[in-house]
């Protein structure tokens, strides 16, 4: 039995468009075969072989990929704004004031540059279950942090 996987929206319409490209690129591959096999030229046995092993790594992908969106579920939109959970955006300040947003996703769909951080991080860890104006503090490989949190959406 799969484990289900919370996903947001965005995450759910990137997974449908990488299942897509891969889709694309396994017929790309079984079209480029065909004209192999149509061809009688033996050097082209390499390149045959090199040809499947990129269908099958597609395939691979493409069925890992359909598997996750098979137990896919949406991340709930009615969640407790009171506290932070899978899906809340959270805004965190700094001691010097700056200000950070990120959205809490499950690990697939987790891209810090975006400001999606996974559940599972040291952060995410440390902001589940938190509410507003809790001091957020984790480890990191230098030295604690500590962040307050100021908003829940």
């Amino acid at each position: 039995m799969e484990k289900t996987v919370l996903l947001s929206k965005k995450g759910m319409k990137e997974i449908k468009k990488e299942i897509a490209q891969l889709e694309r690129e396994r017929t790309e591959i079984i079209s480029d075969l065909r004209q192999m096999d149509k061809t009688e030229i033996h050097d082209e046995r390499l390149t045959r072989i090199e040809k499947l092993a990129q269908l099958e790594s597609v395939e691979n992908d493409l069925n890992e990929k359909e598997q996750t969106l098979k137990n896919a579920k949406l991340i709930p939109r009615k969640r407790d704004r009171l506290k932070v959970a899978i899906g809340s955006v959270v805004d965190l300040v700094d001691q010097q004031g700056r200000i950070f947003r990120y959205t809490l996703v499950d690990s697939l769909e987790a891209n810090p540059l975006d400001g999606r951080i996974s559940i599972k991080s040291p952060l995410g860890q440390s902001l589940i279950g938190r509410t507003i104006k809790e001091e957020i503090e984790w480890m990191t490989k230098s030295a604690p942090r500590r962040l307050q949190l100021v908003r829940i959406s």
